[in-house]
This record gives C-alpha cells, sequence and structure tokens, in this order.
C-alpha cells in the first residue's frame, strides 16, 4: 500500500477510534489487544523529548505488561470514579519502515467526575508504528507525548 492510499488512511483513523472508544467506555481488558505482543507503550512529556531524556510517566514493553496494568487498575490500584473522553484527529501517516506503519495524531483527553465537572486532562500527539496482524492493523509502538509535563491529578488510565 502507498503512503497515500485512502484506505490505509482509513484503517489507521478507524484503529484511533477503536482506541478511544475502548478505554473511553472503560473496556481495559480490550485495550491490550490493539497491540501487537511485542508492543511499547509509553508516555513521555514533550519537555523531555525535545531534551533529549528519558523520564517516561509510563512504559510498557510488551502485551503482556499492558495486561498486568489492566490487572492493577481493576483489582489493586485506588483512584477517583471519572468518565473520560478521548478526541483524535489530524490522523495521518507519516511514513514506512518495512512492513511498519509509521503514523502521527493528535488528542484530547478530557475527565468528568462524579459531580459532573468536566476538566481538560491531557493534550498532545500520538506518534505510533502499525503493523498488520492476522488482518488488523495493530499498534507495535505508540509513544503518548503530551504537550505539558504539569496534570491536574495522578495518571492511571492510559492516555
Amino acid at each position: 500500500m502507498r503512503l497515500d492510499d485512502p484506505v490505509l488512511l482509513q484503517r489507521v483513523v478507524s484503529l484511533n477510534h477503536q482506541y478511544a472508544e475502548c478505554l473511553d467506555d472503560n473496556r481495559l481488558a480490550d485495550w491490550p489487544e490493539l497491540f501487537t505482543d511485542d508492543c511499547r507503550y509509553y508516555v513521555h512529556p514533550r519537555e523531555n523529548v525535545l531534551c533529549g531524556l528519558e523520564g517516561y510517566w509510563l512504559y510498557f514493553e510488551s502485551k503482556g505488561m499492558l495486561r498486568d496494568r489492566v490487572v492493577s487498575l481493576r483489582e489493586v490500584n485506588i483512584y477517583q470514579v471519572r468518565y473520560e473522553r478521548r478526541l483524535i484527529g489530524n490522523v495521518r501517516i507519516a511514513g514506512q519502515d518495512g512492513e511498519t506503519w509509521i503514523a502521527k495524531a493528535n488528542y484530547m483527553l478530557t475527565h468528568t467526575d462524579n459531580e459532573g465537572r468536566s476538566t481538560l486532562f491531557s493534550v498532545g500527539e500520538y506518534r505510533d508504528r502499525i503493523r498488520e496482524c492476522d488482518g488488523h492493523l495493530r499498534f507495535c509502538e505508540r509513544a503518548v507525548i503530551p504537550d505539558t509535563f504539569l496534570v491536574k491529578s495522578h495518571l492511571s488510565m492510559p492516555i
């Protein structure tokens, strides 16, 4: 497929929609299934990226680690109940590396508390490496790059 293939772009957009819907609907057990077995998922603030620093907020190196995170969120961690909503836009395919597509998208994540107050939690960019597995596109790497180093509360859920 060519980089400018509209079918490929629609498939990448659809993968991003699945990602947002899965997390927004609190279907955490489905989240790891959007990734390859040997995936990487990490949240790396823009300031650290620009300075060449590591300093990740979250870092996982396999689908197994993503599944462990889900177990932790469901059974171990205690955090305030809230509703999340992700808006993903400006999805684009930036290149290809062998069988892997390099894609980018902008995101905005809002939180609504149980009293009905909605606040902006994070805005930034997804930098993805995507490949086809069994007829489906999957993330082999999702780098979440928040625009700011500050967040109003703790980070428990994936962005």
